[in-house]
């Protein structure tokens, strides 16, 4: 199975490449975790519908979501092994 990639743009317009690492749910809304190809650096980013109804990736902005977010990658990455 090929590992699906993602084209993201930062806050400056500059494209960069990542690889899907895990995707997963936390009571009603669904995260993935991305790696960066060229210098494997990690983000966690969710998945909202947007109002044309498309799915769209976000920035985790608020802290506690985040820990949240971190803890459950860091609990299914432990399960993975």
């Amino acid at each position: 199975m090929e590992n699906e990639i993602f084209t993201l743009k930062d806050e400056n317009g500059v494209e960069q490449e990542f690889e899907l690492v895990m995707k997963f749910d936390i009571e009603d809304s669904e995260y993935v975790i991305l790696t960066a190809l060229d210098n494997e650096e990690a983000i966690a980013l969710k998945i909202v519908v947007d109002e044309s109804g498309e799915e769209v990736l976000v920035t985790v902005e608020d802290e506690e979501e985040f820990k949240m977010v971190s803890e459950a990658y860091e609990a299914l990455s432990l399960e993975e092994e």
